[in-house]
């Protein structure tokens, strides 16, 4: 070990020569740092993706560590719906405002709980991997590479010593004159030479030692190296398996929501809102879903239908252009956004120009009749602001 740290020392110093590692063994590492550093990051960051709040990731660590399980946590959106729950009780649950507090609750019950089985799909089959590799592959190479450092300065240590020792006994070879007058001088230098000779021969022997345990550690880290291929090809396939399990819970979010638009779609008529002019949004993009502050529309008599039994009033509606405006219940109305129609049935619209718009039993209570001069068409509530 004394040894060793001189010779470290030495090299530090630029005072001893280093033994160099071949250039693919070399690429090797560096490759093995790059992997191991980026694998670092990638954890961290996704562990911020499903738990950005840090206090509880440490919480999670701490039970990691003490081999404890991880207390389940009630996600952010199972939290919402019980508040949401709770509020439609207390406003009841019969009101309009309750109904749909009830039915965005559930809502966000199944996201919550859809993001509840997103985080734990995602741990069980990328992070884990991901650690693992750092704790066990990793410390495992980083060990032997720890040993193939210190079987390296040893190597370099013997050739040093072999090196010294074959420069003294050249030196002492070179001093015995046989035409010395004085003997005993001639005697203590040929001493010298022989005591030189052994210790070359024992530095040679050391050498020869240290480079066997070299190379074969050499080998042994060459090999641990080269299967960090490997680790790519596993986490390759992890990575796969964390953007399906993604990919599958924002379906699940998307169509949840899609859901829970329709079913608000069908109270956007009921809503009573303020009828007092408001400034149009700087863009142009409809909302996701109907504001709750959309003003009412009049109330008239709606036909029911009977399954199996064709709505004539409803069918008719499908053709605006042949229908009249009833002799009462008409009102104007201010276009909230543009809107492009999507069939003959229909009539675009541009923001904030005004229309006149009425209904008609049976009719959608999403949709109005509109006009504008000889133009007539249906035209979606939630674009329009209802004056009185």
């Amino acid at each position: 070990m004394t040894t060793s740290f001189l010779q470290f020392t030495e090299e530090k110093l630029g005072q001893a020569e280093k033994t160099e590692l071949d250039a693919h063994f070399e690429n090797l590492l560096a490759r093995a740092d790059c992997t191991k550093n980026w694998t670092e990051k990638i954890l961290r960051q996704t562990e911020v993706l499903l738990q950005p709040n840090p206090s509880a990731r440490v919480e999670e660590f701490l039970y990691e560590k003490l081999d404890r399980k991880v207390p389940s946590r009630v996600t952010n959106g199972e939290l919402l719906a019980q508040y949401m729950t709770e509020a439609a009780n207390d406003f009841g649950p019969g009101t309009p405002y309750g109904k749909t507090l009830i039915k965005v609750g559930e809502t966000q019950r199944r996201l919550g709980a859809a993001e509840r089985d997103f985080i734990h799909s995602a741990s069980l089959n990328f992070l884990t991997p991901l650690r693992n590799f750092l704790e066990g592959d990793w410390r495992t190479i980083s060990k032997e590479r720890r040993i193939l450092q210190n079987r390296r300065l040893d190597l370099d240590a013997c050739k040093a010593r072999l090196k010294k020792a074959k420069a003294a006994e050249a030196k002492a070879a070179a001093v015995p004159d046989f035409q010395e007058t004085r003997p005993r001088n001639y005697v203590l230098s040929a001493s010298a030479s022989a005591l030189w000779s052994d210790e070359v021969e024992k530095a040679e022997h050391e050498l020869r030692l240290t480079q066997t345990e070299f190379d074969r550690q050499a080998e042994v880290t060459r090999l641990l190296l080269e299967g960090i291929s490997s680790t790519h090809v596993n986490h390759l396939r992890c990575l796969h398996e964390f953007v399906e399990s993604q990919t599958n819970y924002y379906a699940q979010c998307y169509q949840y929501m899609l859901d829970l638009q329709k079913q608000l779609g069908r109270f956007s008529g009921t809503f009573v809102g303020n009828a007092e002019s408001t400034s149009p949004p700087a863009a142009t993009s409809p909302p996701a879903v109907a504001a709750a502050t959309l003003p009412a529309v009049p109330t008239i008599p709606v036909v029911p239908t009977i399954v199996g039994v064709p709505n004539t009033v409803a069918e008719s509606v499908l053709n605006p252009n042949e229908v009249k405006p009833p002799a009462s219940g008409t009102r104007k109305a201010r276009v909230l956004y543009d809107y492009e129609a999507a069939d003959s049935t229909e009539l675009a619209l541009l923001a904030d120009e005004m229309i006149t718009v009425y209904s008609l039993p049976g009719m959608d209570p999403d949709w109005l009749i509109g006009e504008r001069g000889n133009q007539k068409g249906k035209v979606p509530v939630t674009y329009l602001e209802l004056l009185s």
